[in-house]
């Protein structure tokens, strides 16, 4: 099991940005494929963005397209999100969530949500207009 501890949320006005970090703490950082996953009040938890094993390919929910950017840095077993532009329907509990890395392919996790076992406890992101 791998322990996710989230950073880096706020207060931001509309067309800002922000940067939010998730730090792993386990010793095989590179066997997980590495998910961001975000809910809004009154809404059920939804897919953001995914980054496989390498950080070679990634997919991102279409409302977040273009404007959030999945990273990762295996020697620092941490995951990012560059979040710009961003829109008060942002505002949302941000979670980091971890996945046995099967495939290297980051669409197959996209459409495969409880493949995500290990989750962080989220950090608030608010949006003003």
């Amino acid at each position: 099991q791998v322990q996710l501890v989230e950073s880096g949320g706020g207060l931001v006005q509309a067309g800002g940005s922000l940067r939010l970090s998730c730090a792993a703490s386990t010793r095989s950082f590179r066997s997980y494929t590495m998910g961001w996953f975000r809910q809004a009040p009154g809404k059920e938890r939804e897919f953001v963005a995914v980054i496989n094993w390498s950080g070679g390919s990634t997919s991102y929910a279409d409302s977040v397209k273009g404007r959030f950017t999945i990273s990762r840095d295996n020697a620092e077993n941490t995951v990012n999100l560059q979040m710009n532009s961003l829109k008060p329907d942002d505002t949302a509990v941000y979670y980091c969530a971890a996945a046995p890395a099967d495939s290297s392919n980051s669409y197959y996790y996209a459409l495969r949500p409880t493949l995500f076992r290990n989750w962080g406890q989220g950090t608030q992101v608010t949006v003003s207009s």
